[in-house]
């Protein structure tokens, strides 16, 4: 059945990509209202291909793609499909606080060795301050190669609004990460306090006698897989979620978006590709992770990232993936939340890049050495960058503030940041991803038979007919 399926899809899809070709350069002219249905009619196969199939990354494939032509056939329908986006997000974010406290406390409490899970607290930090400091660089030589800003003519009016952002010290930056109401960091999605408050909670609950400690440990790992559970429900509405974030997307910006700023979103996605080939690959390479093993086990939860433009809603996910790569829960727990707030590689890259790009705009020259002075500060300000839609324009007006240079381009970047904001979160969920796997080298605990099987189907038995 399944083949059948597949070749009319092959079949289908053919037919829809050639229809299009011929009528765009008028070899064959065909009505919009007979290309919109020999696409649909494409579409309409691959979802019942997804039905049949039952397989997560296919469904999420498809309903991008059926997202993309409901923005591009019915822009006002795709824009008005943003509350599923909402939905979606709404319901992964009540996974995020439980989930990170349960998987925190029991890796700490649940652990025999406290050194440990110092040893592994200074190297997720030295291995995240190399890596964020090579997105950083790589952004700056970027933005000083192609030039992006150089030649824009500031417009006469801007209809957009600007966040108000107010200065903050490094001291500020600092205290910031430590709770002062755990429910009102919970309430606040402030990532970084619910890390710092679940590791002093599990290193405090690790202090304990045993007898104690084990029965709270218990009912703490109990919450741990009820919380998985209940992100295995919600995955069953990710498809919907991802379709509607892609709708809205090419509903709402058309598609002349990147006629404007298409060398700024050039650069950055070549950036993030040269980041990935220098950094990503080679890291991966020496500490004997298979690439291509890796990629497959990451898709899912990248493919969320770059259609929802969260990396928060990639996180449950995410830590479910990297477990059954082989690395151990007790490290996923522990590095993958610190990483969302110290190793979100896309977002400093693009940092590094929209500021330069900001000031070539603005005709602000600025010198190489000003340049690694905004580098030191973006290191600071770039830790706080939330895992949200669009948190990263905060911390660029924040930089922009520093260095006294005009606000006014970020709102031109604003016009394209959702597509800027796809590739970006998609790197910070794989450098997360791939940060988990190096520890547990690091630390020797990484599984590499479970590794070198995580992208081995399992047979389902067969059901014999009656």
């Amino acid at each position: 059945m399944k083949s059948k399926i597949t070749t009319i899809n092959i079949v289908l899809v053919t037919i829809a990509a050639i229809a299009s070709v011929l009528s765009a350069y008028d070899i064959v002219p065909l009505s919009d209202s007979v290309l919109i249905g020999l696409r649909w009619l494409a579409l309409a196969s691959l979802v019942v291909y997804a039905i049949i199939k039952k397989n997560l990354t296919t469904s999420i494939l498809i309903s991008m793609l059926v997202g993309t032509e409901i923005g591009y056939d019915f822009p006002k329908m795709g824009t008005e499909l943003h509350f599923l986006r909402q939905i979606f997000l709404q319901m992964i974010k009540t996974v995020i606080a439980p989930l990170l406290f349960a998987t925190l406390v029991t890796g700490i409490a649940g652990h025999s060795d406290l050194k440990q899970v110092g040893r592994m607290g200074w190297k997720s930090l030295l291995y995240f301050e190399v890596v964020t400091t090579f997105a950083l660089i790589i952004g700056l030589v970027f933005a000083n190669w192609f030039k992006p800003g150089v030649g824009i003519v500031p417009p006469e009016s801007l209809n957009a609004t600007l966040p108000k952002v107010n200065q903050q010290t490094w001291q500020e930056i600092v205290l910031h990460s430590f709770p002062e109401n755990v429910a009102k960091s919970i309430y606040h999605g402030e990532v970084l306090q619910i890390v710092v408050f679940s590791v002093l909670f599990g290193i405090s609950l690790a202090l304990l006698p045993a007898a104690k400690k084990e029965k709270f440990v218990h009912g703490v790992e109990l919450l741990a897989e009820v919380m998985f559970k209940f992100t295995k429900i919600i995955m069953y509405f990710a498809p919907i979620g991802v379709g509607a974030a892609i709708a809205e997307t090419v509903g709402h910006m058309g598609i002349d978006v990147l006629k404007n700023l298409a060398l700024l979103l050039a650069t950055l996605y070549c950036a993030l590709i040269v980041f990935i080939l220098v950094v990503f690959v080679p890291v991966a390479m020496i500490a004997r992770i298979p690439v291509i093993k890796f990629a497959k086990a990451i898709f899912e939860p990248v493919s969320i990232a770059f259609a929802t433009t969260s990396s928060e809603s990639a996180l449950p996910k995410a830590m479910e993936k990297m477990e059954k790569f082989g690395v151990p829960r007790q490290i996923v727990s522990f590095v993958m939340p610190t990483g969302y707030s110290f190793n979100l590689d896309g977002s400093t890259l693009y940092l590094a890049l929209a500021t330069v790009f900001v000031a070539q705009a603005t005709g602000t020259e600025m010198s190489i050495g000003q340049q690694f002075t905004m580098v030191l500060l973006l290191m600071l300000t770039s830790k706080g960058v939330a895992g949200i839609p669009r948190a990263t324009l905060v911390i660029l007006l924040g930089a922009i503030a520093n260095f006294g240079m005009p606000e006014w381009p970020v709102l031109l970047i604003m016009g394209i940041d959702e597509l800027m904001d796809m590739a970006r979160t998609s790197v910070n969920v794989t450098g997360n991803c791939l940060a988990t796997a190096v520890i547990a080298r690091w630390e020797g605990e990484l599984d590499d038979q479970k590794m070198h099987d995580s992208d081995k189907v399992v047979p389902q038995p067969e059901t014999t007919e009656v």
